[in-house]
């Protein structure tokens, strides 16, 4: 039996004793996690200078070494993060819905967790604790497989929490890391159907992809954000500004962030140079389409390529359109089905753009950087589903469940 396979069994044995432990006894769990954090924050750090050397050889690109980096200030913040999931409500056990039939059978419907999550990630060593204080508190056991920058990181975090997890009566097994940094682990960890029931990988597009087209287990794509802005004819320009500005600048390198700029064309001459002075005053990069660079002095030409690109980084592509109808078709298009906005004093247009735009979130006058689990008052979020099964938009403690049927009799049988 290899290194993958094993582990998968271990998750699989614990998570049907996770699965039907009380609220009480999985926060207080989650709390001695974050206390573990907390007093183990030295040696974190330590371990964590090993990954953060390596990556400095391996001339990894400045923000990766940024999400790379661990410091007390943040294992504090990872901490207080267990905290919050801890007082969060508990989905498992909630009765969706109930009803009796004629035959006087009680028919009720049941959130009960997934089983097994498997998590494949990327350089963020912050994932390890999000995922598995999620994956606890929702009654699941996780199997987590991180990227080679952050072994060390990982590794430690895990033994940290898993141990303060295990004195606090929670199954020593229910949390687990493969610790080979080899693909062919993580492929391994792919194909184990029937020791893990669902797998959910964070990243860019490239590791979704890959996810996506060798998995056998069912996979929740989350992440991927080509997000887009639209700058109806209606706008206040002003606020138009101000939207694009935080969408695209507040933090350029994560999912929510805007990477396209829609403008209407009866409102480009206004509204294109006030952007533009305001963006580039934040050290954005702007790509237009031959419309836009006439209107804005200097600005790059955009090719077909850009309009798919998820930048993560201060560069915006622009397009001039001839009304809504073209921007919901570049929408529909172009983007990976994150987050799109409309800015617009027509109710009408808004109307339409909410009913037609096939994306996870969609927002009428407001930045798409709320798309958050936190932001929408769900609390902590394993990642952003961009699909439609089984869950989409911000995946929290609920999306992080599934249901099933308790039927209740007193001897009825099918005629």
């Amino acid at each position: 039996m290899s290194e993958v396979e094993e582990l998968g069994k271990k998750a699989r044995a614990a998570a049907s004793k996770l699965a039907t432990m009380t609220t009480s006894a999985k926060d207080e769990a989650l709390l001695a996690m974050a206390d573990a954090l907390v007093s183990g924050a030295p040696l974190i750090v330590e371990r964590n200078k090993a990954d953060l050397e390596s990556g400095r050889e391996q001339g990894i690109s400045g923000a990766l070494m940024d999400r790379l980096t661990l410091t007390e200030a943040r294992i504090g913040e990872m901490a207080e993060g267990l905290r919050e999931v801890a007082a969060m409500r508990d989905p498992v056990g909630e009765i969706v819905d109930g009803w009796r039939m004629n035959n006087g059978l009680a028919v009720e419907k049941v959130r009960v967790p997934l089983g097994v999550v498997g998590i494949i990630y990327e350089a963020r060593p912050n994932v390890t604790v999000d995922a598995a204080g999620l994956c606890m508190k929702s009654g699941n056991a996780v199997v987590l497989r991180g990227s080679s920058n952050a072994i060390n990181s990982n590794t430690v975090l895990v033994e940290v929490i898993s141990e303060a997890a295990g004195k606090a009566r929670l199954p020593r097994d229910c949390m687990q890391l493969v610790r080979s940094t080899d693909r062919d682990a993580a492929r391994e960890m792919m194909r184990l159907h029937g020791l893990i029931d669902v797998l959910i990988p964070r990243g860019g597009a490239g590791l979704i992809r890959t996810v996506v087209e060798n998995s056998t287990v069912p996979v929740i794509e989350t992440g991927t954000g080509n997000c887009h802005i639209y700058v109806d004819s209606s706008a206040d320009v002003e606020m138009a500004v101000a939207i694009t500005v935080n969408a695209k600048t507040q933090r350029p390198g994560v999912c929510n962030a805007a990477e396209k700029l829609l403008v209407h064309g009866d409102i480009a001459g206004v509204f294109l140079p006030a952007a533009a002075k305001a963006l580039r005053e934040k050290g954005v990069t702007l790509k237009g389409d031959d419309a836009a660079r006439a209107i804005v002095e200097g600005m790059e030409e955009a090719v077909e390529e850009d309009w798919y690109t998820e930048f993560l980084d201060l560069i915006l592509a622009v397009k001039v359109v001839t009304d809504l109808d073209e921007a919901i078709a570049h929408i529909g298009k172009y983007s990976s089905g994150h987050s799109e906005a409309i800015i617009t004093r027509d109710y009408g247009s808004g109307k339409r753009f909410t009913d037609e735009v096939d994306s996870a979130a969609v927002y009428v006058n407001a930045s798409t950087r709320f798309t958050d689990g936190a932001q929408f008052g769900m609390g902590a979020e394993i990642g952003i589903s961009t699909q439609k099964l089984h869950a989409r938009g911000p995946m929290s403690l609920t999306e992080l469940t599934s249901a099933k049927f308790v039927i209740r009799g007193e001897g009825q049988v099918r005629k």
